[in-house]
């Protein structure tokens, strides 16, 4: 089987089409360094259009570099393709770079289609924890802690860190993906596609009957990621693009500018297919 990103790829060209492909305009980033808020997480990538594309910054020394303009002297005016391209064939700050674009170009085509996806009902992705389940988190998801708890749930968190075991001391926290295989539910961040471990992860969760991936960086089409066995994609949808560009620069939240959105498999009905 081909790798998700050239797939995903594929999907964007083969939508891009022949028409013109948006270029890159502006990189917007938080203060750097990291103040430590969830919202100087993430930065974004606009398109000559006005798309918007998120993508955390946080992985290894992206945003420092990012922000010294290491990886982005080619970026201003490229072709929004070129540097998607990025995120499968660079590392660090460039792979950083190519993900947002990705997130970008499924915004320009998800407005070229006149598609507004759905709002969220909740902050957990509908994963409606119930007695006795075992859900499992790629990621620390603090919003889903009290919710499982409360209903009797069990939850095991696949983490990079073990020192975030010692914060959470309830939660069976582990760095081997293998303790996803008897998990009922999965919730996961985003950052799975940003570093290309999501297919390792998903092989770990057979036995789950609702994979969630959520986070701002999900922005991508949804297609092929239903096709991988996803059952939920949700992300950020940006409503008032300068208003959230000023609020990332300033490390200020972004609710005003912005909404989550929920997609689910069996309800999509693609764009432009």
């Amino acid at each position: 089987m081909r790798a998700l990103a050239d797939l995903l790829l594929d999907d964007l060209a083969r939508r891009v089409g022949i028409t013109a492909c948006p270029r890159v305009s502006a990189l917007h980033l938080p203060p750097a360094p990291w103040n430590g808020d969830k919202h100087g997480e993430f930065g974004a990538l606009e398109l000559d259009d006005g798309s918007l594309g998120l993508s955390y910054v946080l992985l290894d020394d992206s945003l420092e570099r990012l922000a010294a303009g290491q990886a982005t002297d080619t970026l201003i005016g490229a072709s929004a393709l070129d540097v998607a391209r990025w995120w499968r064939d660079r590392d660090g700050a460039a792979r950083t770079l190519g993900f947002a674009a990705v997130n970008a170009l499924s915004r320009h085509l998800f407005d070229r289609m006149a598609f507004v996806p759905p709002p969220a009902r909740d902050s957990i992705a509908g994963i409606d924890p119930q007695p006795g389940e075992h859900i499992g988190m790629v990621g620390l998801f603090p919003p889903l802690l009290q919710p499982a708890r409360a209903r009797g749930a069990r939850l095991t968190v696949l983490e990079l860190r073990a020192e975030l075991a010692d914060a959470h001391p309830d939660v069976v926290v582990t760095l081997d993906p293998s303790a996803l295989a008897t998990c009922d539910k999965v919730l996961m961040t985003s950052t799975v596609l940003l570093n290309h471990s999501l297919p390792a992860v998903l092989a770990h969760c057979r036995l789950a009957h609702r994979i969630a991936l959520i986070g701002p960086g999900a922005g991508c089409l949804p297609q092929v990621l239903f096709g991988q066995g996803i059952h939920t994609l949700g992300g950020s949808w940006i409503t008032d693009a300068r208003g959230f560009t000023r609020a990332l620069r300033a490390g200020l939240p972004w609710r005003a500018s912005a909404r989550k959105f929920l997609l689910h498999a069996e309800d999509w009905r693609g764009i432009g297919d």
